[in-house]
């Protein structure tokens, strides 16, 4: 009885160990149709608006860097932070692509995107999602699921996901 006892534990032993893996210390690879810098050109509408945002987007691997360019003509904020209605806010995280939906999640950060804890304008997370509207070779529409604003970025620079250690 105990032979089989053994051998039952034996057998266990060796499918457990072999059953199971460790993921690997790389970083995704992210949506390789997005794979660039893109920006966005001009906002619908932008000389009848009291304040609008032009975005940026750089996306490597599962990684995204945002630049937020925000010209306002109305002061929400205090003098020292108004900046003549002129400011820039960035953000760095990572992103997913689900069927037609693009989910950003980042983290606030100063210019070196490292991260902001103070200071003007917002602190904190960044989540937002997109419908992506269009992936064209040189086009990205993204519709904002939050706002309803439609983003039409332009492809300024083609990159390929390098993989690099999560340490």
């Amino acid at each position: 009885m105990a032979k089989y006892a053994y051998c039952f534990l034996f057998v266990l032993s060796v499918l457990a160990f072999t059953s199971c893996k460790f993921n690997p210390n790389l970083q995704g690879k992210g949506n390789e149709g997005i794979q660039g810098v893109w920006e966005e050109d001009s906002v619908d509408y932008q000389d009848q608006k009291l304040q609008y945002s032009k975005h940026k987007f750089r996306f490597t691997c599962d990684s995204v860097y945002v630049t937020i360019e925000t010209f306002a003509k109305v002061n929400i904020y205090p003098d020292s932070c108004f900046n003549n209605g002129r400011w820039t806010e960035y953000a760095k995280g990572t992103y997913l692509t689900k069927e037609d939906t693009l989910i950003v999640s980042a983290t606030f950060t100063k210019p070196n995107f490292k991260q902001k804890i103070s200071g003007c304008y917002r602190i904190g997370q960044y989540l937002p999602a997109f419908v992506i509207r269009k992936n064209a070779a040189d086009s990205l529409y993204l519709e904002s699921v939050q706002q309803h604003l439609q983003l039409k970025l332009a492809l300024k620079e083609r990159t390929v996901c390098v993989q690099k250690p999560l340490n």
